[in-house]
C-alpha cells in the first residue's frame, strides 16, 4: 500500500456517502466491496452498527496499515459525535427486552442466561460460536442472492415457518424488521459456506481417526435406580431380562431399544461388543444397564462422511471455543 494516506481519504469519503436506512445496508456492502476491489492493499471490512430504538445505523471501516496492525474510520456527516459515544448515552443502549412496560437490561439477560445453563449450555455456547465463526469468516466473499436465500430457507424451516404470513408474525414477536432480518441473513450465509467447506475438508481424516464412533450398533439398555437394575443385571441373559423390562413396564425404569451410530448410544455403551452386558454404572443422575445385540463396522459411505464432517465441525468448534479468550461483561 505506497499512498496510504489517500487510501484513508479515499476511506472518508466512502463512509460519508453511504446511506444510512437499516434497509440500505445491502446497498452498502456492496459499495464497499466495489471500493474493497479498487483498493485491495486494504483489506477493508465494513461494520455496521444498528442504532438502538430507531431505523438508522452506523459504519465503521476497518483498514490494514502497511507496517502492520488495523486502523478503524469512523465518518459522520451529521454531529461530529462517534457513534460509539453516542450510542453508550442513549435510552435504550443496555436494554434488551421490556414486557408490559418491564426492562430487561443486557446483564440481567446474561446472568439468565447463565442461571439457565446449568440445564442447558447452548445458550452461552451460541453467542460464543457467533463470535467465532464472525472471526473465521471475516475475510469471506460476501453471499450471493442464492446463498442469502439457502440461509434463509434453513432459518425459517428450523422454526417451523411455512408461510410469509408465518414469517411475518415471528418478526413481529421478536421486534425485527424484514430489512434487519436480512442484514443478519449475510453473517448466517457465511457461517453456513464456512461449515459446509469445513465439513467436506475435514470428514475423511475425522472418520478415518473415529471410525468405531460410526458403527452401526443395535443396543437395549434401562435407566433407573440401582436396585431395579441390579435384578435384570442378575439374570444369565441379558437380552431376556431387558425384554421383560420393556413387556412389564415399572415407574422407576425406562428402557430404551434402538439401532443408531456408536456415538449416538449412552457413553456407557459406545465401545462395548456383541452380547456383552453394561452395568449397572452411574449415568446421568441414575444408573443404567444394557447390551449390545448387534455391531456393523462403519463404511466411508456417503451418509457416514456427511455424519463425520458434521462431527468434525462440532469438535473444530469445541476446540475454538477452549482456546478462545472470553470475556463475560457482567456489569
Amino acid at each position: 500500500m505506497t499512498r496510504y494516506p489517500e487510501t484513508l481519504a479515499a476511506a472518508v469519503e466512502l463512509l460519508r456517502g453511504l446511506p444510512r436506512h437499516r434497509d440500505a445496508v445491502p446497498g452498502a456492502r456492496t459499495t464497499v466491496a466495489a471500493w474493497r476491489a479498487a483498493h485491495p492493499g486494504s483489506r477493508a471490512q465494513l461494520v455496521v452498527d444498528v442504532r438502538p430504538g430507531t431505523p438508522m445505523v452506523d459504519y465503521d471501516l476497518l483498514i490494514d496499515h502497511p507496517d502492520g496492525g488495523t486502523v478503524a474510520v469512523t465518518a459522520s456527516v451529521e454531529d461530529g459525535v462517534p457513534w460509539t459515544v453516542d450510542h453508550s448515552a442513549h435510552w435504550a443502549a443496555s436494554k434488551v427486552l421490556s414486557v408490559d412496560g418491564q426492562e430487561l437490561s443486557v446483564q440481567t439477560a446474561l446472568l439468565t442466561m447463565r442461571a439457565y445453563g446449568e440445564r442447558d449450555r447452548t445458550l452461552h455456547d451460541d453467542l460464543i460460536d457467533y463470535c467465532l465463526l464472525a472471526l473465521e469468516t471475516w475475510e469471506e466473499e460476501a453471499p450471493s442472492e442464492e446463498d442469502l436465500q439457502r440461509a434463509s430457507d434453513d432459518f425459517r424451516l428450523r422454526r417451523g415457518l411455512h408461510s410469509r404470513a408465518d414469517m411475518l408474525r415471528w418478526l413481529e414477536e421478536v421486534g425485527l424488521t424484514p430489512e434487519a432480518y436480512r442484514n443478519h441473513l449475510y453473517s448466517l450465509a457465511r457461517a453456513s459456506r464456512f461449515r459446509g467447506r469445513k465439513e467436506k475438508e475435514s470428514a475423511g481424516a475425522y472418520f478415518e481417526a473415529h471410525a468405531a464412533d460410526f458403527d452401526h450398533v443395535s443396543a437395549t439398555w434401562a435407566v433407573g435406580p440401582e436396585s431395579g437394575l441390579a435384578v435384570l443385571a442378575g439374570r444369565d441373559d441379558p437380552f431376556a431380562a431387558l425384554a421383560d423390562a420393556v413387556a412389564r413396564p415399572s415407574g422407576e425404569l425406562t428402557v430404551r431399544v434402538a439401532e443408531r451410530a456408536a456415538a449416538e448410544l449412552p457413553e456407557p455403551l459406545r465401545d462395548a461388543a456383541e452380547g456383552v452386558a453394561v452395568g449397572p454404572v452411574p449415568y446421568r443422575d441414575a444408573f443404567l444397564f444394557g447390551a449390545v445385540r448387534h455391531r456393523r463396522p462403519a463404511r466411508p459411505d456417503a451418509a457416514t462422511l456427511a455424519a463425520a464432517g458434521r462431527a468434525a465441525f462440532s469438535a473444530f468448534m469445541a476446540g475454538r471455543r477452549a482456546e478462545a479468550n472470553i470475556e463475560w461483561y457482567w456489569l
